[in-house]
């Protein structure tokens, strides 16, 4: 069925067409005003459209697109395609038009031969991994009642530190030079443009639920700003009882150092008339579990985060960095990109991340020591999922025994992978 749906990039005029697909796939209304940087970020020629080649003039019925940026990964920025935007209208499902749309962006990527690895945030966990896309990061979702913030007596303070509230739009300059300070160090962030910060920032009131205006809390001493978050609460009382039931809810909470993470923490988790904190896109094993007095009461649930999708693999595995020295040949299998099956050697010298010369990753005939398809590899790549772990799921084969317990500790890395928000 797939053959009958012609397969290319929309057209300006075709937009509208591309967004109702979307609005569809995703049960959304329409949108109710085109801020400037949906435009800014909108790259028309990455985007890919299925036509019906009967009715070509009917407009798209399926959609997805690519914004290009950069994202760390262990010890390094690398340019990233951020897969997004992906759908297909509910009267065209089942005729493999997903398929056909998936497997011409990852050709067209690679063709572009910019980008060595592509990333997504999957809306239903089965759909990529068929794909060649691995779980590469796992992110917390956190719910604390009223009393539940309490920090242990040991977590780091600073008496040097301040809070202070202010419009977001007004700071946006100094939130950014603290995402950035923190995104040198932290796989799994993406970079982000002023486009890119008018979109984290946009907050139009027809789109709150009852909440009320994004605001802002700052954490600073005389050096500058170390921290900031961006939240929102909705003032609530109990009908029968007028008690407070407020909720807050954390949308972004990034800190440069531990007592500025635990100043922010303490004050969101102890503001008045607040009954629901909420904090969702935050790590797994975020620190502020090991400051509270009683993790528990964040009551956490963990699921999956970013996909990865090795592209160029002899170019991802070059330029990043690795735990500790490794010598290893990985016998790859990829369906989709044959350029990536084989046997390649990888080696790094320096441990805790040298400079790239002193990584490599070549083509070899010579026998190998772990297998392994492309897709493990992607979820491996960021440090966070560990090919042990994956080893004792029966989705990595050891070939020469002691290969990958080595090779497992040089692909982990810290701090762990964290995209703190879906693009």
């Amino acid at each position: 069925m797939a053959d009958s749906y012609l397969i290319r990039p929309i057209t300006d005029d075709e937009y509208d067409g591309f967004r109702l697909v979307l609005q569809h796939a995703f049960h959304g209304g329409g949108d109710r005003e085109n801020p400037p940087w949906r435009q800014q970020l909108f790259e028309i020629d990455r985007s890919l459209a299925a036509f019906d080649s009967a009715r070509p003039d009917a407009g798209p019925v399926g959609a997805t697109g690519i914004y290009t940026f950069g994202m760390a990964v262990p010890g390094g920025v690398l340019p990233v395609a951020g897969v997004t935007m992906v759908g297909v209208l509910p009267s065209h499902r089942r005729q493999g038009i997903l398929r056909s749309i998936m497997r011409r962006q990852i050709a067209d990527i690679a063709a572009r031969g910019e980008e060595p690895i592509a990333a997504l945030w999957a809306s239903e966990t089965p759909i990529y991994g068929r794909y060649g896309y691995g779980k590469a990061t796992a992110h917390g979702y956190f719910r604390f009642g009223r009393g539940d913030g309490a920090l242990d007596p040991h977590a780091p303070s600073d008496s040097a530190l301040s809070l202070r509230l202010a419009e977001p739009a007004e700071v946006a300059s100094e939130l950014a030079k603290v995402y950035d300070a923190v995104l040198a160090g932290q796989p799994g962030f993406p970079t982000r443009s002023d486009a890119w910060w008018a979109r984290m920032l946009h907050d139009p009131e027809g789109e709150r639920h009852g909440f009320s205006p994004q605001r802002c809390v700052l954490a600073e001493h005389g050096s500058g700003i170390r921290g900031y978050a961006l939240y929102a609460a909705q003032g609530r009382w109990d009908d029968t009882t007028g008690l407070p039931d407020g909720v807050l809810e954390i949308r972004e909470l990034i800190a440069a150092d531990p007592a500025a993470a635990a100043a922010l923490w303490t004050d969101l988790l102890g503001r008045d008339l607040i009954t629901s904190v909420l904090a969702d896109h935050r790590p797994a094993e975020d620190p502020v579990l090991y400051q509270l007095l009683d993790a528990r009461r964040a009551r956490s649930n963990v699921t999956d985060g970013l996909w990865v999708r090795i592209i160029d693999l002899p170019a991802a595995l070059a330029r990043r960095s690795y735990a500790c020295p490794v010598d290893a040949v990985l016998e790859v299998a990829d369906e989709l990109l044959p350029g990536n099956t084989g046997r390649w050697r990888l080696r790094a010298s320096a441990p805790g991340g040298g400079p790239a010369s002193e990584v490599s990753c070549e083509r070899t005939d010579d026998p190998a020591d772990v297998a392994l398809d492309v897709r493990e590899l992607g979820a491996a790549y960021l440090g966070g999922t560990r090919l042990g772990t994956l080893a004792s799921a029966g989705l990595v084969t050891e070939l020469r025994p002691g290969a990958l317990g080595a090779l497992s500790a040089a692909f982990t890395w810290d701090p762990a992978p964290w995209c703190p928000r879906v693009f």
